[in-house]
């Protein structure tokens, strides 16, 4: 995703990762507003496989598939039909694979690593081959950025929660820049009076 994209959709993502959180603090069953329960379920343990559980939360922890289900009704509306579509492809691809199985959520996670890597692998291919046609993204590709930003969201979101997603990659989530501050600095978001001598140096 572009930064003039990122900017532009921001507040949807926001609101989305807001949801994200509520939803998976709840105990109450959540209404999907794109996918069913069983895609849901399906989406869930493929972005578990992207950003897995080991030591630290992962995807599902996270929520991100409630982060994806609303972003496909608002800012992501267009990745839609290849949602449906590569969803559709996947699950295909999992009954050919894996004899006895009908679903990704029941392989076992070495075959679900299996698979995706397949996809992911003639994926890269299409993209190659089509690129001068400009071809949408792929399923995967949708999916991989969907399941990566709503792990990394901002915490103050909701959709980061505590900051594990930054933890995982190394983030400090304090300010890093240190007094003294110029004026324009007064009131920034983290910003905190001082001393009357550390004040003074709010000054221009």
């Amino acid at each position: 995703m572009t930064a003039a994209l990122l900017a532009a959709h921001w507040p949807a993502m926001l609101s989305a990762a807001e949801r994200a959180h509520a939803a998976a603090q709840s105990a109450a069953p959540y209404k999907f507003e794109f996918f069913s329960a069983d895609e849901a379920h399906e989406i869930d343990a493929i972005s578990s496989r992207i950003i897995p559980t080991d030591e630290t939360p992962g995807a599902h922890e996270a929520g991100v598939v409630y982060f994806i289900d609303r972003a496909l009704v608002t800012f992501a509306s267009d990745d839609q039909s290849t949602y449906r579509e590569g969803l559709a492809d996947l699950l295909n691809r999992v009954r050919k694979s894996v004899p006895g199985v009908d679903k990704f959520s029941a392989a076992t996670p070495l075959q679900q690593d299996g698979i995706l890597y397949e996809l992911e692998l003639q994926q890269t291919k299409g993209r190659q081959l089509f690129a001068e046609q400009g071809a949408r993204s792929s399923f995967f590709d949708a999916l991989r950025t969907h399941t990566i930003t709503g792990f990394l969201i901002l915490p103050e979101a909701s959709g980061n929660q505590s900051g594990v997603g930054w933890e995982l990659v190394g983030r400090d989530r304090d300010h890093t820049f240190q007094p003294p501050f110029g004026y324009y600095d007064k009131n920034y978001p983290g910003w905190q009076a001082g001393t009357t001598s550390n004040e003074d140096n709010t000054k221009p």
